[in-house]
Parts: structure tokens; sequence; C-alpha cells
């Protein structure tokens, strides 16, 4: 292999590098807004524990769930994005060495078409949870309506809060 071949090879594994830098980006945005939302529904749900609204405390535990599921998605697509970047970051390293020693480019391949396949598997779940958030929206809206009712309810019989 010539200078100029090892040359473009280690191009391909840097330009994967920087698309995956820009997916992990947008993951980690979308996780820090999922964590958010998720210390808010915390903190509505203690307070309704502590002003002894149960109902409102389990309809709340019921989107927290669904919140958390979310956030384990992300979660898997981050950590996935970021194995397919260490693998590429690795491929460069191994092409490097395969100046020296000709099997090394064997190898360099086969890690790059793992990280690959783990970028691809952290855009499965990427592409998962985005099409789940839309329905997360739709249930929190219906939380809300809930909530809603139920206070109405404990706003007209006080004495009437059933466990």
């Amino acid at each position: 292999m010539i200078s100029i071949e090892i040359f473009q090879a280690f191009v391909a594994p840097a330009i994967f590098i920087s698309a995956a830098s820009l997916l992990v980006l947008s993951i980690n945005t979308r996780l820090m807004g999922i964590v958010t939302r998720l210390r808010i529904f915390h903190k509505e749900k203690h307070l309704a524990i502590a002003e002894g609204k149960k109902k409102e405390a389990l309809v709340l535990q019921s989107q927290i769930e669904s919140i958390q599921y979310r956030a384990s998605k992300i979660k898997n697509a981050f950590f996935c994005t970021l194995l397919g970047i260490t693998g590429t970051m690795v491929t460069c390293l191994i092409i490097g060495l395969a100046l020296y020693i000709q099997q090394a480019l064997i190898v360099g391949v086969l890690v790059f078409v793992l990280s690959i396949l783990l970028m691809l598997v952290g855009l499965i779940f990427y592409i998962s949870e985005v099409s789940i958030s839309l329905s997360s929206e739709k249930e929190e809206e219906i939380l809300y309506a809930l909530i809603d009712v139920i206070s109405e309810q404990q706003d007209s019989n006080p004495s009437n809060d059933l466990p």
C-alpha cells in the first residue's frame, strides 16, 4: 500500500468521526431535554404526594415511566454511537500500523465495519425514540387534562379524597 492510499484510508474514518460527533451532539441535546422533563415530573409528583393528591401522583408516575423508557432509548443511542466513534479512531491507528504490518489492514477493515454497524444501531435507537416522542407528548396532554379533572373533583369535594 502506497502513502497516498494510506492517506485516503485515514480520511474515511475521519469523516465518519465528524458526522458521528454531530449525531452525538444531537443525541446529547435530546437526552438533556428528557432528563430535565423527568426532573420536573418527579418534582410535581413529590409535591402532589406532599399535598395529599394521591391520584395525581399516580398519573404523574405513569408519565415518569414513559419518559424513563424514552431516556433508556436515548442512552442506548448515545452509547452505541460513542462506541462507533471510538472504533473509527482505533481504525485510524490500525491503518497507521498497516504501514509496518500488512495484516493489520484486515483488522482495521473489520474494526471499521463493526464501528459503522454500532453507529447504525445507535441511529436505530435514536429513530425509535424520535418516533415515540410525539406519542409521549400526546400522553402528556391527556395527563394534564386528567390532572385538571382530578383537581376539579378535589376542589368540589375536599373531604372526599380517596387514598
